[in-house]
């Protein structure tokens, strides 16, 4: 008899204990999972740096220097973050654009520099980003910066855009005085937002920026527009876009909240 009693009470106890599971497991299926927090970088993501040509062109005779000043801005801020001396974004844009005019055998007027370093104030947004950000913004997720730029720049960038009302926040690497592709350089967003560095994703159209942020643990969306690929020895994010519509829309699928089923 008292084995059969101890046998009754394993079995009720065992019952409740399934209940229980069953509903632990309702109720984490209803609760909403916290979306990420979208971090958009702004130079040639947001920004149409192909308005600057035309100043180009006139200079050197052949717009397309134009991204050959840019990649040579983009290689020695990166040689800033690994050798040093650190320079902000502006000041090592203005040394590029000396080094490229000597590689050309160009004489810069002072007119000309201001011309092609204060127009990077004035960039246009991309035709398809304000869409892009509507549609996420929309979906009630938060949007924020991240720049090489010094802070003073990118607030500049942003308003002459007309794209400031969208972000909630801007940041810039000179507050940790490391350019991105640098781990510190997105980990200061996540601390400066008081959230862990995953709940982060970047959106960017620099494979070197995508892979900075996936190494550092955030997600991110590449933004593949004309002649930008992915680094095929680097780690892949899980979402790619032709155009930054169509990653904003992705990005909405997989993280905008929704309401418990």
């Amino acid at each position: 008899m008292t084995s059969r009693r101890a046998f009754i009470r394993l079995g009720l106890a065992a019952s409740a204990s399934i209940a229980q599971t069953s509903r632990g497991s309702a109720g984490a299926q209803g609760r909403t999972t916290l979306p990420r927090i979208i971090v958009c970088d702004v130079n040639e993501t947001l920004l149409d740096i192909s308005a600057l040509e035309p100043h180009f062109k006139q200079t050197f005779g052949d717009g397309r220097v134009l991204q050959e000043w840019f990649n040579t801005v983009l290689l020695y801020s990166e040689v800033a973050t690994l050798a040093g001396p650190y320079s902000d974004f502006a000041s090592i844009g203005g040394a590029a654009l000396d080094m490229t005019a000597a590689a050309h055998a160009v004489t810069l007027s002072a007119s000309e520099r201001t011309n092609i370093l204060q127009g990077m104030l004035k960039l246009p947004a991309h035709p398809d980003v304000r869409d892009g950000l509507q549609i996420m913004r929309d979906a009630g997720l938060r949007l924020v910066t991240l720049t090489n730029s010094a802070p003073a720049a990118v607030q500049q960038q942003l308003a002459n855009a007309g794209l400031a009302p969208f972000f909630e926040r801007s940041f810039s690497v000179d507050s940790v005085r490391r350019f991105k592709p640098a781990a510190e350089a997105y980990r200061s967003v996540a601390g400066a937002l008081g959230v862990p560095v995953d709940r982060l994703r970047l959106v960017a159209a620099h494979a070197w920026d995508v892979l900075g942020a996936l190494r550092a643990g955030c997600s991110a969306a590449f933004v593949s527009r004309p002649g930008k690929v992915l680094y095929p020895l680097g780690p892949k994010p899980d979402i790619v876009g032709a155009d930054f519509r169509s990653v904003a829309r992705q990005i909405v699928d997989l993280e905008a909240p929704r309401a418990p089923r």
